[in-house]
C-alpha cells in the first residue's frame, strides 16, 4: 500500500505509522500509538532493572588461631551470602610474630574453603599481601 494511504488510515484512527523496517524493500511500517509503545519500553526496561541482582562483596574476618567450632560459624554465615549470589572476601590480619608464619595462615583459609566448597569456589587462591592473607569465593552456577 502506498505511504499517503497507509498515512491517511493511521490518521483516521488517531495512531501512528511507524517503520519497523526502513531497509527493506518495500520499507515495513506499522500503525501503532507510538507514545504508548515508548512508554511499555521504558517500563519493561526499569521492570528489568529492578530484577537484576548485583553481586556484592562481603567480607569475612578470620584470625590465624581461630578454633574449629568458630571456623564453622564463620563458614556458615559465607555460605549464606555465597548462596544469595554474592562474593565473598575472606580475610587474615596477621599481628606480630605471626607474620613469620603465613603458611599456617593460608592453611586456615584453605581448612575455611573446604567448609564452604559446596555452594562456593575460588576466584582468587589465598594470598599473602603484607600483613593480611586474602581469599575471594564466588557462589558456583
Amino acid at each position: 500500500m502506498s505511504s499517503e494511504e497507509a498515512n491517511r488510515i493511521a490518521d483516521d484512527r488517531n495512531l501512528d505509522l511507524v517503520k519497523i523496517s526502513p531497509n527493506a524493500d518495500p520499507p515495513v511500517c506499522k500503525i501503532m500509538d507510538y507514545g504508548k509503545y515508548k512508554f511499555d519500553m521504558i517500563k519493561k526496561e526499569k521492570d528489568a532493572r529492578k530484577k537484576q541482582k548485583v553481586a556484592e562483596l562481603k567480607e569475612v574476618w578470620l584470625s590465624m588461631t581461630i578454633d574449629t567450632h568458630d571456623l564453622e560459624t564463620k563458614a556458615k554465615q559465607a555460605a549464606k551470602f555465597l548462596s544469595g549470589g554474592d562474593k565473598v572476601k575472606v580475610s587474615i590480619r596477621m599481628r606480630g610474630r605471626q607474620q613469620a608464619y603465613a603458611a599456617s595462615g593460608v592453611q586456615v583459609m584453605n581448612d575455611f574453603f573446604a567448609l564452604v566448597q559446596e555452594v562456593g569456589i575460588i576466584e582468587k587462591p589465598p594470598l599473602t599481601e603484607g600483613r593480611n592473607i586474602l581469599m575471594i569465593l564466588s557462589p558456583k552456577k
